[in-house]
């Protein structure tokens, strides 16, 4: 039995993976993006103990339902601050619960794992917050090569990912950043859907409450139309013959 620090969790989402999920948030994150909206979720001690069994447990309520519906995602903060709780859950949600499984990552941490550890990972949901190393490091504070070293790893190992990408006017949406993004991703077999998603600052009161300032007070957002193009353009280079 492995212990973690649990944020939170829900039992019927619908955006994080296919069908309806049960959501479990790790606290914890070496990332510090401008536009977070769970910045509750950065700091472990933000978390509450929680063992692999209490959360079997609960997962196990809803396990017949997920079977048919959708299954378990793990998400965050970064699960992968966390890779021992973490695993033993994805595992024995695998083979005791028989659930789909979903790793919700920027793949920063994944250098330290060997590959025996994504085994019971089903789907990997990989966020590649921008392609410029530059603007990378500004706009959330760590390197980017990690992220795309385990991007290239998820297709060595024939996973399957969804490739997910946050859009910004003005940040994350100049045509050089969308185009590297869709030179990157082509070649990687493993890449079986993209999503892109627009920029909304619904998690500002998080940063109020936390006491920390929020740059993107005044950013708008992309519209239906700026989001259709940008997700059209990652489709295409996606599409194999």
């Amino acid at each position: 039995m492995e212990f973690g620090f649990v944020h939170s969790y829900e039992t019927g989402a619908a955006v994080d993976g296919p069908g309806m999920r049960f959501a479990l948030f790790i606290a914890g994150c070496p990332f510090r993006c401008t536009y977070c909206h769970n910045p509750d979720t950065w700091e472990m001690k933000h978390g509450k103990r929680t063992s692999s069994d209490e959360i079997i447990e609960k997962i196990a309520k809803y396990a017949s339902f997920l079977r048919i519906a959708g299954g378990l995602t793990i998400t965050g903060g970064e699960p992968l601050t966390q890779p021992d709780f973490v695993h033993e859950v994805f595992s024995r949600a695998k083979n005791e619960l028989k659930l789909h499984t979903a790793l919700d990552t920027q793949g920063y941490l994944a250098a330290t794992l060997n590959d025996d550890w994504f085994a019971p990972v089903d789907l990997v949901l990989l966020d590649i917050k921008i392609m410029d190393p530059g603007k990378h490091l500004r706009l959330t504070g760590k390197e980017l090569q990690p992220t795309l070293d385990f991007a290239k790893r998820l297709n060595r190992l024939h996973k399957k990912t969804w490739l997910r990408y946050v859009l910004i006017p003005g940040i994350t949406d100049a045509p050089e950043d969308i185009q590297a993004l869709a030179d990157f991703i082509a070649p990687l077999q493993s890449i079986e859907r993209v999503e892109v998603l627009p920029f909304h600052n619904l998690g500002i009161h998080k940063w109020e409450e936390l006491g920390i300032p929020y740059t993107l007070k005044n950013q708008k957002s992309p519209t239906p139309e700026e989001v259709r193009l940008v997700q059209s353009l990652l489709e295409n280079a996606i599409k194999r013959n």
